[in-house]
C-alpha cells in the first residue's frame, strides 16, 4: 500500500516527462494486474528526481539517470577466451521489469521442437577460420526464442517501417513479422508506418494483421511505401510514445540503421520500454558482418535475364557488343556472382577493382583480342565502377541524394559511348552495340525461393529478439547462425569484394580477362593480407576488431 501511496502522490509533482509517462504507465498496468511490487523503480526514479531538481539539474540528471547503464559497447569475455559483444537489453535502464513465460511453451507448432529455447549463453563466433595461437575471438549474442520474455501479448503496439530503396523481399518480411508476433506470440496490435521514417509524425499508419498480408510476399517493393531521409528524431520518439508503441522494427539499409541507432538511443535517454529491432536491407549484399542480405539471391537470377539477353543479341550480329549495369554503389557482388553464374560474360567490371581503358592491358586491348576470337562479347558493370574515370565529366560532382548517398554518372552510357569512339576510329573493327539496364525491372521483383525462406528467419530472430527484451539490434546469419548484432557492427564499414580473394580469382578464370591491376594495387592488397596475417599470429586482436576465435569455442 506504501508503493501506491508514494507513487500516486509522485504524480502530482513537476518530474521529467520521460519519467512522467513510464511512471503513469507503470502505475495503470500494475494496478490492473496486482503488481505493485514492479513500482519500487518508479518510486527510486522519483526521489532521484527530486534530489536532481534541488540541485538545479533534472533534466541533465534524469537523462543520465537513463543512459548510463548502457553508453558504451558491451563487451565481455568468457573463461576459454572469446569476447562476446552483446546487444542493448530493457533491463540495461529500467532494472525491474518483470519476465513472463514464453507463449510458445504453450504452442502445439512448436511442441515438437526438441529444444526451442536458446540458451542465454550461446554465442555466434565472427570468424571460423583462426590461428591455433590466437584463441581470442569476437562472438555474437545467437539469436532465438527466450524462455522468459520481457512482453505479455496483448501489451505489444508492435509497428514497422520500411525506408530507402525498394529491395527484392521487403514484403515478405513485413508479413513474417505480422505473421509471427500474431501466431507465435498472440500479439494482435501491429501498426505499419506509411511512407517510411517521415510516416512516422506525417503520414497515416495501416492496421496489419495476417488476413492483410497473406498475399503480400507474391508482389514486389513494399505495401506500406518507402522514402529516403525525413528522419527526425525527436519527432519519431514523440509519435512512437503518443501511440503507444512499444516495438519497432526497421527495415533498411546503411543509412536506416543508423537512424534505427539514433531512435534507440533516443528511446533509451527518456527511459522507455520499447523494443527496437533492425532489419538490413541492401540489394548491393553491402552490409558487413552478415552473411548476406535478403534480396541478393534474386537480383543475381533476375541479372541473368538482362546478360542472357545481352549475350543473345551480341552474338546474333558480327562484332556484337552487349553491355549490361547492374546494381552495386560500393560493392560489386551482384555483378561478381552474377558474371559467374552466367558463363557467358567476357568482362566483368565492378568497384573494388580499377580499370582502365587505353594502352598496353586496357580494356580496349581486350575486347579487340577477344571479338577477334569470338566475333562478339559481353560486359557487365557494376553501376558504382569506373567513377574516378567519369568524375571530371559529372555534372553532379559533390551531390547528394535524401539518403546521404553520392550521385552517380550512368557509368553505363559512359562505358559504351567511349568503347563505340574507340571502334569508329578503327575503320576495319566496326561494332554493334546494345545496353541493357536492368535495375528497376530487378528491384521490383518479388523475391525468390530461397530469399523467402531467408526472409522469414530474419523477420522471426528479430521477433524473438524484441520479446526476449533485447533492443538496439539487428539481425542476420553470422557464419551459417543467426545472431542478434549491434547497430554499430553493421553501420561502421561496408562489405567489399575482396580483389585478391579466389572468388575473384574464379571470376577472372571464367572471363579470362586481364586483372587491370597495377604494380602498386598489388602491392596494396598484399601488405593488407600480411598485416592481418601478423596480427593473427601475434594475437593483436582487440574486442572491436574481433578477428579470432579460439578452437574450444567451436565445435
Amino acid at each position: 500500500m506504501l508503493c501506491y501511496v508514494l507513487t500516486v502522490t509522485s504524480l502530482s509533482f513537476s518530474v521529467p516527462f520521460s519519467y512522467s509517462m513510464r511512471g503513469r504507465q507503470n502505475l495503470g498496468e500494475s494496478l490492473r494486474k496486482g503488481k505493485p511490487s514492479i513500482l519500487l523503480s518508479d518510486v527510486i526514479l522519483y526521489f532521484f528526481c527530486i534530489l536532481s531538481k534541488s540541485n538545479g539539474n533534472t533534466t541533465a540528471s534524469g537523462r543520465s539517470m537513463a543512459s548510463s547503464c548502457n553508453s558504451e559497447r558491451k563487451i565481455s569475455t568468457g573463461d576459454a577466451g572469446y569476447v562476446l559483444e552483446d546487444v542493448p537489453h530493457l533491463i540495461d535502464y529500467i532494472p525491474d521489469l518483470p519476465t513472463y513465460p514464453n507463449p510458445l511453451q504453450d504452442n502445439p507448432a512448436w511442441s515438437v521442437v526438441k529444444q526451442y529455447f536458446v540458451n542465454m549463453d550461446d554465442t555466434v563466433t565472427k570468424k571460423v577460420v583462426t590461428h591455433r595461437d590466437s584463441p581470442r575471438g569476437l562472438h555474437f549474442r545467437r539469436s532465438g526464442p527466450r524462455q522468459k520474455v520481457y512482453f505479455e501479448s496483448d501489451e505489444v503496439h508492435a509497428c514497422i517501417v520500411t525506408c530507402g530503396g525498394l529491395c527484392p523481399g521487403l514484403n515478405t518480411v513485413i508479413r513474417e513479422i505480422v505473421c509471427g508476433l500474431y501466431h507465435m506470440y498472440g500479439v494482435n496490435k501491429v501498426l505499419g508506418i506509411e511512407g517510411g521514417y517521415m510516416g512516422f509524425y506525417s503520414r497515416n499508419t495501416i492496421p496489419l494483421t495476417p488476413k492483410i498480408v497473406n498475399d503480400i510476399h507474391k508482389r514486389g517493393g513494399t505495401i506500406l511505401g518507402t522514402s529516403r531521409g525525413g528522419h527526425d528524431t525527436s519527432k519519431i520518439v514523440d509519435s512512437i510514445q503518443d501511440r503507444g508503441i512499444n516495438q519497432v522494427y526497421i527495415l533498411g539499409g546503411d543509412g536506416t540503421q543508423k537512424g534505427a541507432s539514433a531512435i534507440f538511443k533516443e528511446i533509451r535517454r527518456r527511459g522507455l520500454k520499447v523494443a527496437v529491432a533492425g532489419i538490413p536491407k541492401t540489394i548491393d549484399n553491402d552490409i558487413s558482418v552478415i552473411d548476406k542480405s535478403f534480396g541478393f539471391d534474386t537480383a543475381v537470377e533476375e541479372a541473368q535475364r538482362a546478360i542472357n539477353a545481352a549475350h543473345v543479341e551480341a552474338e546474333s550480329i558480327e562484332n556484337g557488343v552487349g553491355v549490361v549495369k547492374l546494381m552495386g554503389r560500393y560493392s560489386g557482388f551482384i555483378a561478381m556472382y552474377a558474371t559467374l553464374a552466367s558463363r557467358d560474360v567476357d568482362c566483368c567490371l565492378i568497384p573494388e577493382s580499377p580499370f582502365y581503358l587505353e594502352g598496353p592491358g586496357g580494356l580496349f586491348e581486350y575486347m579487340e583480342k577477344r571479338l577477334k576470337e569470338n566475333g562478339h562479347m559481353v560486359i557487365v558493370i557494376a553501376e558504382g565502377a569506373g567513377q574516378d574515370l567519369v568524375s571530371e565529366s559529372m555534372n553532379a560532382l559533390g551531390q547528394q541524394d535524401a539518403s546521404g548517398n553520392k550521385l552517380l554518372q550512368d557509368v553505363g552510357l559512359w562505358i559504351s559511348q567511349k568503347i563505340k569512339e574507340h571502334f569508329k576510329k578503327r575503320q576495319k573493327m566496326p561494332i554493334n552495340l546494345k545496353y541493357i539496364d536492368p535495375t528497376y525491372m530487378i528491384r521490383a521483383i518479388p523475391s525468390n525461393a530461397s530469399d523467402n525462406v531467408y526472409c522469414t528467419l530474419l523477420a522471426h530472430s528479430a521477433i524473438h529478439g524484441a520479446m526476449a527484451g533485447y533492443t538496439g539490434f539487428t539481425v542476420g546469419p553470422v557464419n551459417g547462425r543467426h545472431a542478434f548484432i549491434p547497430f554499430h557492427r553493421v553501420t561502421e564499414t561496408q562489405n567489399k569484394v575482396v580483389i585478391t580473394d579466389r572468388m575473384w580469382a574464379r571470376l577472372l578464370s571464367s572471363t579470362n580477362q586481364p586483372s587491370f591491376l597495377s604494380a602498386k594495387d598489388i602491392g596494396d592488397s598484399k601488405k593488407q593480407e600480411e598485416e592481418s596475417a601478423s596480427q593473427l599470429l601475434n594475437g593483436e586482436n582487440h574486442a572491436e576488431d574481433g578477428k579470432l576465435v579460439s578452437e574450444e569455442n567451436h565445435p
